[in-house]
């Protein structure tokens, strides 16, 4: 295994190809030694061979690929973890993609639990800070479309009531200001939302308080905003985990 990983590591480093002689000569593996491996590589689709040179195939460039998935996700998880543990609060990490609301991450402790998804989040956009956010970062036809499929729908007493009302409360968001949401999905429970747009992606960072430390929310909001607003060029990177 560790020999087969050298030689497509030395593959890897030749993007113009390289002959098996060559290869085996700089892995310092015997030249049968080098054919075998070559050979099977290629049949298992991780080399593929061209007038005598050996080239990554596409099962090497899937396992890179998901690799570097992996490592956009873990800079995310990190991220969340530091600043859920520097506010005290738990934090989320929500995308709009393929007209859908997607929670795509959460860090909580035992200590500061995250809301619990009592009501589906995709189907109740309308009522939490994550949904508000990234409905808000849409166009207008975007957003009536979700709102077709979707329709508002009282889930507390504190919820917003109808569609119309809707779009206007999304129509006054101003860009870039967290999304403050009181009660409106979970009774007991404030939660904010920071807008990140990267390129076409709607994205949004928030985080959760309980009612009863309602007056932390918007300070906890601004320094989640700072917080990634100083890390936004590696976020950038990690948008679409």
């Amino acid at each position: 295994m560790q020999r087969a990983m050298r030689l497509m590591e030395c593959v890897a480093e030749h993007a113009y190809g390289a002959p098996a002689k060559q290869l085996a000569r700089e892995t310092g593996l015997a030249l049968p030694t080098a054919y075998h491996l070559l050979r099977t590589l290629v049949h298992e689709g991780y080399l593929r061979r061209e007038k005598g040179l050996f080239f990554l195939g596409e099962a090497a460039e899937r396992l890179s690929s998901s690799g570097a998935a992996q490592k956009r996700r873990s800079t995310v998880v990190d991220a969340l973890a530091r600043w859920r543990d520097a506010i005290g609060a738990p934090v989320y990490y929500a995308m709009y993609r393929d007209g859908e609301i997607d929670v795509v991450c959460v860090s909580d402790t035992p200590g500061n639990p995250a809301v619990e998804e009592w009501a589906d989040f995709r189907e109740t956009g309308h009522a939490h800070a994550i949904g508000q956010c990234l409905l808000s970062q849409l166009d207008e036809e975007a957003r009536r479309d979700h709102l077709d499929r979707y329709p508002v729908q009282p889930v507390t007493p504190y919820t917003v009531r109808d569609g119309n009302a809707m779009l206007k409360r999304l129509e006054r968001m101003r860009r870039m200001v967290p999304v403050i949401e009181r009660q409106e999905y979970a009774l007991g429970t404030v939660c904010a939302a920071i807008p990140i747009t990267v390129g076409t992606t709607a994205a949004t960072m928030a985080l959760s308080l309980p009612v009863h430390q309602a007056d932390r929310l918007l300070p906890a909001a601004q320094r989640l905003q700072d917080e990634v607003g100083r890390l936004l060029g590696s976020l950038a990177l990690s948008i679409s985990i």
